[in-house]
């Protein structure tokens, strides 16, 4: 009865005007970044992050959330007409998906991708909606040494599974986390790193750090890139798959959305790593692996349902813990806070119209996109011809607009300009910026619980490890960590004996 009345009171948040406008607006910007390939889902939250601060807490998490999963489903048009992965996660869909248009089945791989993502969305809300409400009773037994132990093992987590180097992603923690501690210490009233201006007292403001990092950064190093966008111009009819399409696809979809779910669970690039994992498995489990790379449905079906479905799992640690696993993430609870909304095991009995709301709101999210992707797939090819001399410059303006209106300040604006100019060369020197905008904004909450954890103790940090989950995550982190050692030394031992 209890589960029922929380579903309706979701359903009475979202069934309102205002709210059922700005899911449309969310899932449709997010589709448009899907399509267009440069910003992608983070820059699009973070440039539109300060436009929602007018907004209640709820519609601006329906909206955001909206650009986000959204995301998924658009980047797979881009992939299928022009061998383009609008988003990260959509690499993979090119590989089947850009040869099913070569071979005359364009609209196929269209149609399979948004029924599969419509699939793979639903199941993942459902399993979302189960999950999270035990999760979030059993989050209640953790107390300050909890919370730092679990950041500790997220940020671990996040660095190991980043892309490219690990030190590099260690490196851009710690940087994160220098970045996070500006401004005046809450419990000793030291003030730190602020270089004698007063506007850093309270921190670096969340709006121009990551509109610079994601927003002016992903502008500055897409313009140094060439997209050869050749786009498929045949007729696209078809868009229903027939029976046979759907026989080869029915398991895959459901293989990748149940993968996709857990693995966005996890902190790292859970869409992006479901995905590739998800075509490695249909590949394997195949009884024709030859056809993989030429033009296979699977290929295209169970990645798509598997980076559509994690999106859902990454709002499990999100709601119940307060911990991001992605940059987007991270930019998402950073939108709650400013609302005023902490997210964590609290969150259902003091906000749950934010809880509910935000869950049922993907539900009719998900049918807006399936409505969205199928009809108008004429408009996003459209879409897909905006020169990029256009489209980039339109981007910076709204930057500056965007913080500049926050709090009326040029200096955040250089702020903004500076972090820009950081996360460009953060690119070219292969350092990702997501570790760093992750360790900036849980650095408040990892500092204060390791400091109120050694309050209690008076001073002995042996309480990290006589708390047993506090232990246990710890024990885990340090495992992450000697392996990324271990296999670094590993990989060093065999570049010496071939070289």
């Amino acid at each position: 009865m209890e589960s029922l009345q929380s579903i309706l009171l979701g359903f009475s948040v979202v069934l309102t005007p205002v709210n059922l406008f700005f899911c449309f607006i969310g899932v449709f910007i997010g589709t448009l970044i899907g399509v267009l390939p440069g910003i992608g889902p983070a820059g699009s939250v973070a440039l539109l992050l300060p436009f929602t601060f007018t907004l209640p807490a709820v519609t601006a998490i329906i909206m955001l959330a909206g650009i986000f999963y959204g995301s998924m489903y658009g980047g797979s048009t881009t992939s299928i007409l022009v061998n383009i992965p609008g988003e990260a996660a959509s690499v993979v869909t090119c590989l089947d998906g850009y040869q099913m248009a070569r071979q005359g089945r364009a609209g196929r791989a269209l149609g399979i991708a948004a029924i599969g993502s419509f699939i793979a969305g639903t199941l993942g809300v459902f399993l979302l909606m189960v999950m999270a409400p035990p999760v979030a009773k059993f989050a209640l037994n953790f107390g300050p040494a909890e919370f730092f132990a679990l950041i500790f093992f997220a940020l671990t987590l996040l660095a190991y599974l980043a892309a490219g180097s690990v030190l590099k992603a260690f490196v851009m923690a710690a940087v994160g986390m220098i970045v996070g501690s500006v401004g005046i210490d809450s419990i000793s009233g030291v003030i730190r790193f602020t270089f004698g201006i007063s506007e850093f007292y309270d921190g670096l403001g969340i709006v121009p750090v990551v509109m610079g990092l994601f927003g002016v950064g992903e502008v500055l190093i897409n313009i140094e890139e060439t997209f050869k966008r050749e786009i498929f111009k045949a007729q696209i009819g078809g868009l229903l798959p027939d029976k046979q399409d759907w026989k080869d696809s029915a398991k895959p979809i459901t293989r990748g959305s149940l993968l996709g779910f857990f693995l966005g669970v996890l902190p790292g690039p859970g869409n992006i790593t479901s995905s590739f994992l998800s075509y490695t498995i249909e590949k394997r489990f195949s009884r024709r692996p030859e056809k993989f790379g030429k033009g296979a449905i699977e290929g295209v079906a169970g990645p798509e349902s598997a980076n559509n479905a994690a999106t859902a799992g990454a709002f499990i640690p999100l709601l119940t813990f307060g911990i991001p696993t992605s940059a987007t993430m991270a930019l998402l609870l950073g939108a709650l806070r400013i609302h005023g909304v902490i997210p964590g095991p609290l969150l259902i009995e003091n906000n749950p119209d934010v809880f509910w709301g935000a869950i049922i709101s993907m539900y009719l999210g998900n049918i807006m996109l399936l409505i969205l992707n199928l009809p108008l797939i004429g408009l996003w090819v459209k879409l897909l011809k905006v020169p990029y001399a256009i489209l980039f410059p339109l981007i910076l303006l709204f930057c500056l607009i965007g913080v500049y209106a926050n709090n009326n300040s040029l200096l955040e604006i250089n702020l903004m300009l500076f972090f820009g100019l950081i996360g460009y060369l953060l690119r070219k020197t292969g350092f990702e910026p997501a570790p760093l905008i992750f360790a900036y904004i849980l650095c408040p909450v990892w500092e204060e619980s390791f400091r109120q954890s050694l309050l209690v103790s008076s001073g002995d940090p042996m309480i990290f490890l006589k708390r047993p989950i506090s232990a246990i995550l710890l024990i885990l982190a340090a495992f992450f960590i000697f392996s990324a050692i271990f296999s670094s030394a590993k990989r060093k031992k065999l570049i010496d004996r071939a070289g």
